[in-house]
């Protein structure tokens, strides 16, 4: 696929001022030469163009808020003045797999001033003596050469850059997460507590009723209990009333008799 085809695919639909990131690797250029980029693309920080026998950078439209930029694999050898004047803020340059051979060639990014790293590995430059040493006394600005900074403590990868701008708004957003993760916790707290406590008012509640029932069968037998009493002596009472007057019968019939005899003799 060729260069201005491969643009206004990876476009989407999208005006050229929206974009910010644009990946071309791999596709073709004609003449080695850049085609179908120009300067639309005023939002750019972010471009890859690998491996795709770019020998030239003379048609480089101005991108001024590019901060990246992928050149690895080419055909390059020369011409990297003419970066400082067209994307004047890069801060990281790619440029390993070239054909660049000497210090002098690399001295044109010295008016990059922004320039914290630059990887030139596979790159012929790299066989020279005291390479590294050269190079970080010519581009002073430079912070990582292939990975690496002076005291060979390694660069953070490219996400771990990216995530940088966003730690402190990815940080906020973990916080938040946790504070809205907080009451949930609470809340599911306070849920298992008011089960408690109602499952708790539930057994008050049945042991209150099982103690009233008992209370109520307590009542009922106590009650019955001294209903049999009073029958009891209700029955006493009715037998005592009986034997008393089958005592008082033969009593009054032996008055009778003796009164009857008495009877009797006055006659005589």
């Amino acid at each position: 696929m060729e260069m201005k085809e491969r643009i206004n695919q990876e476009l989407r639909n999208r005006a050229p001022e929206e974009v910010t990131e644009l990946v071309l690797d791999n596709c073709l250029c004609v003449n080695g030469e850049i085609e179908g980029l120009n300067d639309t693309f005023k939002e750019l920080e972010f471009l890859s163009m690998a491996n795709m026998k770019l020998s030239s950078l003379a048609q480089l439209p101005s991108l001024n808020k590019l901060r990246k930029l992928e050149l690895s694999d080419n055909i390059i050898s020369g011409g990297l003045e003419v970066l400082a004047e067209k994307c004047p803020n890069l801060t990281y340059l790619n440029l390993s797999g070239n054909k660049i051979k000497d210090l002098s060639t690399v001295e044109a990014l010295q008016n990059l001033k922004n320039l914290k790293s630059l990887d030139l590995f596979n790159c012929e430059i790299t066989n020279l003596e005291d390479y590294r040493e050269s190079i970080f006394e010519l581009l002073q600005q430079i912070t990582y050469l292939d990975g690496y900074d002076q005291e060979d403590n390694e660069a953070p990868d490219s996400e771990e850059d990216d995530d940088e701008g966003n730690h402190s708004y990815t940080h906020k957003y973990d916080d938040e997460e946790e504070d809205e993760a907080g009451p949930i916790e609470g809340y599911e707290e306070e849920e298992d507590d008011d089960d408690e406590e109602d499952e708790e008012e539930e057994e008050d509640e049945a042991g209150s009723e099982l103690g009233e029932g008992e209370e109520v069968g307590l009542s009922y037998l106590m009650k019955e209990e001294i209903q049999d009493e009073e029958d009891d002596d209700d029955y006493v009472e009715e037998g005592e009333e009986e034997e008393e007057e089958e005592e008082e019968g033969p009593r009054g019939e032996k008055r009778k008799r003796d009164a009857d005899d008495d009877g009797e003799e006055e006659d005589d």
